[in-house]
């Protein structure tokens, strides 16, 4: 069933054209009632959509699945993966399609992609489906992820299909989301070729992976060291922004990790309220493996099985030459970290120089703040009060703030010391510490409403996430932290 002209997409499908071989050709299962529950209307503006057009019954049925507009090409990508640590040689979509590509107003080119559109050839028993409450959860934290700066996945629209789709805790609405991504390229779909020894594709696959993504390698003769190189560097600045802002994305498979640099799958993730390097929200990672902490190692983990894709093409000649070269990249990824870290951390601290003991100064706070659990956000938001005396609002978030004032003494030492002209630190803290987060009770009770039916509590925390650095009125509960009465929070994949 194909439906609407050319004025509402405009599509140039390369993955489809290029890569052949690489995917299967699908359609979205067809669906009963598909309706519109939110759409992306800036979003699709950015992407050079008719949003009139889509914004519509017509625009609920393309993002079920349930239609295809012209020159859409579905398809279910194939992929491998590592999924806490064990290697499956075939994943793929299993419940999602990559309906075509899209040049924006800016001259990139993004993927529209529909997760939850039904059964494919690699759901592996899986129905196909996803439920109103994982859709609109990744609808909520692909959003505030981009408002606060994050390479991510963006929310297109989310709809629901009219059905029913049982799930643990019995039927729940079907839904779909669409979502927009500079590509869908993962070091599983590296692994995929890997696995199965079939190099020319693995050398057409890297080479369309720079041609996409890193189009300055593409006449150089080490193009394949380079690419491993520069998804290294991508990575290691996206992990840093995922620990400045307290985010753990809970499900770290090789499958998870973008070829772009963006953060995809948003399926057990949340932020931490209080300081834990050992926090852990997932149900099913009960050994801490994607613990916050741990997630500068799982990135660097990952890496290393990518590089391991590349060394046939790296070096087809002199395979312990190969290792050497990728050996030194994939060593080289927590000084990049770091490098990454500290720049952030600075930021966050009202700090522009540079001294070789900020990395003190940074990690000190952090240890202080782990030490009560203080809430991570709320503290570093709080700081710029600190510089002249006006502490007691930070003094607030510590039940015992003797450790605090320490620091607070040595951090005011450090900025006594730095260039930065005291009228601008205000404004460069303000732009590195957000109000907003989405906080993980805010989120459970969004999800709980709409589930129910009810959009409004949905609607006010986008509102308070689509503007996360300024405070604004009648948001003030969109700032603090989950009540006493919240507990524990465990977090589930969606499927």
């Amino acid at each position: 069933m194909s439906i609407m002209g050319s004025a509402a997409f405009n599509f140039d499908n390369s993955y489809a054209r290029d890569l052949e071989g690489f995917y299967v050709p699908w359609k979205g299962a067809e669906v009963p009632a598909p309706k519109m529950v939110r759409f992306n209307r800036r979003l699709a503006e950015d992407l050079g959509l008719d949003g009139d057009a889509l914004d519509t019954d017509a625009g609920a049925a393309i993002f079920a699945g349930h239609a295809s507009p012209e020159g859409a090409s579905p398809l279910a990508m194939a992929y491998a993966g590592h999924q806490f640590g064990g290697f499956s040689p075939q994943l793929g979509d299993g419940r999602a399609l990559l309906l075509g590509e899209v040049i924006d107003r800016d001259g990139k080119r993004r993927d529209i992609h529909l997760k939850g559109s039904g059964r494919t050839p690699f759901s592996r028993g899986g129905d196909g489906k996803a439920v109103l409450g994982p859709v609109l959860r990744e609808y909520i934290l692909g959003e505030a992820m981009h408002a606060l700066g994050v390479p991510s996945t963006r929310a297109l629209a989310a709809v629901t299909t009219g059905e029913e789709v049982m799930r643990q805790n019995g039927m729940e609405p079907g839904a779909v989301l669409a979502r927009v991504a500079s590509s869908h390229l993962r070091v599983g779909t590296f692994q995929f070729f890997a696995a199965r020894g079939e190099t020319d594709r693995l050398r057409q696959l890297a080479d369309y992976a720079i041609a996409r993504h890193y189009p300055e390698l593409a006449e150089s003769d080490d193009r394949y060291i380079g690419l491993l190189t520069a998804v290294r560097d991508r990575q290691a600045e996206l992990i840093a922004k995922w620990m400045h802002l307290g985010f753990v994305h809970g499900v770290m498979n090789t499958d998870n990790m973008t070829i772009s640099g963006e953060t995809i799958d948003y399926g057990p993730c949340a932020f931490i309220d209080g300081y834990d390097p050992a926090a852990v929200f997932s149900s099913i990672d009960s050994q801490g493996r994607y613990a916050y902490g741990n997630q500068p190692k799982i990135a660097q983990w990952n890496l290393a099985r990518l590089a391991e894709t590349l060394l046939d093409l790296i070096n087809p000649d002199d395979s312990d030459d190969a290792v050497t070269q990728a050996s030194e990249v994939i060593n080289g990824f927590p000084e990049v970290y770091q490098r990454a870290w500290i720049s952030g951390m600075r930021a966050k601290l009202g700090l522009s120089g540079q001294e070789e003991q900020d990395i003190e100064v940074a990690t000190g706070l952090l240890a202080v703040m782990e030490t009560q659990a203080a809430d991570f956000t709320r503290v570093f938001r709080s700081l710029f009060g600190a510089i002249e005396g006006e502490a007691s609002g930070a003094r607030a978030l510590f039940a015992n703030p003797a450790g605090f004032d320490i620091w607070l003494g040595k951090w005011r030492d450090r900025l006594a010391r730095d260039p930065m002209p005291e009228s601008e630190r205000r404004t460069a803290m303000d732009r590195a510490n957000p109000v907003y987060i989405p906080r993980n009770h805010l989120v459970e009770a969004a999800l709980s409403d709409a589930t129910n039916g009810d959009l409004s509590t949905f609607e006010r925390l986008m509102e308070a996430l689509s503007d996360p650095f300024t405070p604004r009125a009648g948001l003030d509960i969109h700032a603090l932290g989950a009540p006493g009465d919240f507990g524990p929070y465990t977090t589930y994949c969606g499927t």
